[in-house]
């Protein structure tokens, strides 16, 4: 039986870039494809786009929608991961694109031993509002992935990260963190899993502008903090020495 994977996208007045997402998603050659919609009650012409992508949908996928008030992005998430039906969930933002149409069908041939890996990364493409290639991703993933890994960063992009979906919903975003709950998701995940496969694909083409990059520095304070909570603050502060004297020293 071939996997099916969820392809969550997380909507809000999202018409200007969620357009290339879609089509991104109905190109993709791969028959088993489920892909789920939170939008929050979006109030520009989101919900039309999604409509009309429902109706004209001429792909084997399944393509499913949830529009209600959430709690913000990563409520939104955690409705995604405990709605989903696919054996692997990856966020997708709108704006972002899979990287070529046989992105799925490459990922479905990993299996090992009769078992799906709990985890499947691999590398990202930044691109301009227009879809162009702007450059690689200056965070690359590591041949061998494991928990420490992101002490030295978030190695791997969140949508180039596929975890199996019985794994990921043991393990919700933490609302607390307002910008960087997907890191520390990720790192909780690999805890978890017992196996982390790189594929050495380029997965995702990432807009390059969203809620980390527009609060960068709020950001990186979080991820300073769930870093310390994953890693120590020592072992934090020894890597991370550079970065601490730049977030919070003022001449």
């Amino acid at each position: 039986m071939k996997p099916l994977f969820t392809i969550a996208t997380v909507t809000y007045n999202a018409e200007a870039t969620l357009e290339r997402t879609l089509r991104s998603v109905a190109l993709q050659d791969y028959a088993y494809i489920e892909h789920l919609i939170v939008d929050g009650c979006s109030k520009d012409r989101t919900l039309s786009l999604v409509k009309q992508y429902i109706e004209e949908n001429q792909t084997p996928h399944s393509i499913r929608l949830i529009s209600e008030p959430d709690k913000g992005l990563y409520d939104a998430m955690n409705k995604a991961l405990l709605n989903a039906k696919g054996d692997y969930i990856v966020f997708l933002n709108a704006g972002d694109c899979l990287r070529n149409s046989d992105t799925i069908s490459l990922l479905a041939q990993y299996e090992e031993k009769g078992s799906l890996p709990a985890i499947l990364y691999g590398n990202t493409h930044l691109v301009d509002n227009e879809g162009h290639f702007l450059r690689l991703r200056r965070l690359s993933p590591p041949e061998r992935l494991t928990p420490d890994s992101f002490l030295d960063g978030m190695l791997v992009c969140h949508h180039s990260f596929y975890v199996r979906t019985d794994i990921a919903r043991q393990e919700l975003y933490d609302l607390r963190y307002r910008y960087s709950a997907d890191f520390d998701w990720c790192i909780r995940l690999m805890k978890k899993a017992k196996c982390l496969h790189n594929t050495r694909l380029t997965l995702i083409d990432y807009l390059n502008e969203g809620m980390t990059t527009r609060n960068h520095k709020a950001s990186l304070k979080e991820r300073f903090r769930i870093m310390a909570k994953h890693y120590g603050w020592l072992s934090t502060i020894l890597h991370h020495g550079w970065f601490v004297i730049r977030l919070f020293y003022k001449p």
